[in-house]
């Protein structure tokens, strides 16, 4: 294991803080592998799971079964790891700025096209390596004004000549979901199986140019400009896997998520063994456009009727808000039928919150997908 420490860019005199990232496997591996937790630093099973796999990978290595380089980063934002206020933890959101700390991930896909146009040939293989030297140096070229900026310059030079991206997050109340793309998804669908995700939301362009698609874009705009000449691969694939909600962080739980991570990377074969039984796909890939974001009208105390992993039917109540000083119940039903996989931990609500959200089969919504 190699141990390295990145330091941040220090906001004010005195204070410093750095990213920590662990490297397995042997020095000359072909293949690259990436995994980050807790991006949104309030989101903590992850770490958990990622101290889990730091200790397996330190026992994998010493057997000789890692193929490649697995590179593992636990603790992705120690900005907002930092951030509480009056005992309630705030790692969403940088507070300085307001921004989402998994949103605005630098955009090179122009860059380096300018960059590589003229240089592409017939050989898929060297426009992959001249395109990944290219996206390195383009990253050792940007500069970070804000502790931010130096905080998402970082992941990205560590992960941007991954083959494989996993990010490691949680949602408030959930089942175990994860998001990639339509293009990406066979090579993804095993680790649906293994990590028994209740929903798997695809999309090319959920905006916001979140950590995980900041390198799936690059490569499918590169493929999108020059495709028609030259044979473009796709070089990474990223994911984003919700390891259930915020209160889920137990050993067992932690145990069971780092085998199935584990099961896939053998079925992938950046790990040698003979790879487990896939199990069932809990529930079909869906798109990301065809999610719902349930949301009240009122605001009031919030009472769930349904359950994350619950299948609702078109129109089904799923909460009723209930105003105390007046006694009026507000029934809170979905419009689409699908898969609710997530739900709000508060139950007081404020008029247009939204307080779930429902997997549905056909996409109906455009532009950004994401929640805030």
């Amino acid at each position: 294991m190699r141990h390295q420490i990145h330091d941040l860019l220090a906001p004010l005199p005195g204070t410093v803080r750095q990213i920590h990232s662990f490297h397995f496997g042997p020095p000359s591996a072909k293949g690259k592998i990436y995994i980050q937790s807790s991006l949104h630093a309030d989101e903590l099973p992850g770490m958990l799971v990622a101290w889990h796999l730091k200790q397996r990978m330190a026992e994998l290595e010493a057997a000789g079964r890692l193929r490649s380089e697995i590179v593992l980063v636990p603790v992705a934002n120690p900005v907002g790891l930092e951030q509480v206020l009056m005992d309630v933890p705030l790692g969403r959101y940088e507070l300085e700025s307001g921004q989402n700390f998994n949103r605005w991930f630098v955009d090179l896909s122009e860059e380096v096209g300018n960059e590589i146009e003229g240089l592409l040939g017939d050989d898929p293989q060297r426009n992959l390596e001249l395109i990944r030297d290219s996206l390195r140096k383009a990253l050792a070229r940007q500069t970070a004004g804000t502790q931010l900026q130096s905080q998402r310059l970082t992941l990205q030079r560590l992960a941007c000549d991954a083959d494989m991206v996993l990010d490691l997050h949680c949602d408030f109340e959930a089942v175990a979901h994860l998001y990639t793309t339509p293009e990406a998804w066979p090579q993804v669908e095993p680790l649906a199986r293994y990590i028994g995700s209740e929903a798997s939301l695809l999309a090319t362009d959920s905006g916001g140019q979140s950590f995980d698609e900041c390198f799936t874009l690059l490569w499918w705009q590169l493929k999108e400009r020059f495709g028609e000449q030259f044979e473009i691969p796709l070089g990474s694939f990223s994911v984003t896997v919700e390891l259930r909600g915020q209160g889920d962080v137990n050993h067992p739980l932690a145990s069971l998520d780092c085998r199935a991570l584990i099961d896939y990377l053998i079925h992938f074969g950046a790990i040698a063994g003979e790879p487990a039984p896939l199990p069932e796909l809990p529930y079909p890939a869906t798109p990301l456009a065809g999610v719902e974001p349930v949301a009240t009208p009122v605001g009031g105390l919030l009472v769930f009727t349904a359950l994350p992993g619950e299948y609702l039917e078109a129109g089904q109540l799923i909460a009723e808000v209930i105003d105390p000083i007046n006694d009026r119940v507000t029934p809170v039903h979905c419009s689409v039928a699908g898969l609710m996989y997530a739900r709000s931990l508060r139950r007081m609500a404020t008029a247009g919150m939204v307080i779930a959200h429902v997997a549905g089969t056909e996409a109906y919504r455009s532009g950004y997908l994401l929640s805030p």
